[in-house]
């Protein structure tokens, strides 16, 4: 399929991809581009990638797909950067958790040759970030979402389905816009809502007491928000309106709760968390079937 793939970012998603490329035996060989050297240099001592170059022409001679796995504000930079090298063949997708911009952004950087950009988002991470957080198995049974428009080559579309389903992914399509709104719901927000959390009680007179005896509750409740600050920062912005909707619902369900418990209407908690409760293990089973 792709016999050289050039990946921006080699972190835990750009470098998971990698890893789980290299397991099928006709590996590509993988060009990893970054702006640090050391992050580079990880990469290549931990196998993820088959050279590092910092000059563009260099990366993208002969190149068949451009992975873009940076944080979403870097994409309209990098698709200007890439344009002047781009072959006719070369197809360009990203990673990004946001699509509408992605997509704006390819319009406006890539021309005549935005067919050639498929946008893409694995619905897979962790909390940690950097080479030495990928894996192999990280897109194992994940979803990915890719998000053409009228425009998109229905080849570069196919091309890109096969790169995800061979890192053991299930692929599905919608358009950005239907994805940042399903998104700011399942992901953005709550991610803030762990930010937020934990920005309260850190900065509190009495932070050192109330960590002290957190325990699991909280530690479920916030590990995301050990996630990536530069990247959550530009998904937050980027999905700016879906996401300002979501929380002022949020705000509004905060609001019902403190009035029930300021009523001391137990019967209405009761209904409300049996609710809920249902519904979130009706999910988990849903998603270990």
């Amino acid at each position: 399929m792709f016999k050289k793939i050039v990946i921006f970012g080699v972190g835990l998603i750009g470098g998971s991809i990698a890893l789980a490329l290299k397991k099928h035996p006709e590996a590509p060989h993988i060009v990893g581009v970054g702006r640090a050297q050391q992050s580079l240099q990880e990469a290549l001592d931990l196998g993820l990638i088959d050279s590092a170059e910092t000059d563009i022409a260099s990366a993208l001679h002969a190149a068949d797909l451009v992975i873009i796995a940076t944080p979403v504000a870097q994409t309209p930079a990098i698709l200007k950067a890439i344009r002047p090298y781009l072959d006719e063949s070369t197809i360009i997708t990203d990673a990004g958790s946001t699509k509408s911009d992605v997509m704006a952004y390819a319009r406006a950087e890539l021309g005549d040759q935005v067919n050639q950009f498929v946008g893409g988002h694995p619905i897979a991470g962790a909390e940690k970030s950097g080479p030495a957080a990928a894996m192999a198995d990280l897109y194992l049974g994940k979803n990915v979402i890719l998000t053409p428009d009228a425009q998109t080559s229905n080849s570069a579309l196919d091309q890109v389905s096969r790169l995800w389903q061979q890192c053991g992914a299930v692929v599905s399509h919608m358009s950005a816009q239907e994805h940042d709104s399903v998104f700011a719901a399942v992901s953005h927000l709550p991610h803030l809502l762990a930010f937020a959390l934990v920005e309260d009680l850190a900065k509190r007179s009495n932070a050192e007491l109330l960590f002290k005896f957190a325990a699991s509750g909280f530690r479920d409740f916030t590990r995301i928000a050990g996630s990536h600050p530069e990247m959550w920062r530009d998904i937050a912005l980027a999905n700016k309106t879906a996401l300002l909707s979501e929380l002022r619902l949020y705000q509004q369900a905060l609001s019902d709760m403190t009035a029930l418990l300021e009523a001391d209407d137990s019967r209405a908690l009761h209904d409300l968390f049996e609710h809920a409760s249902r519904a979130r293990n009706d999910w988990a089973k849903s998603k270990i079937q």
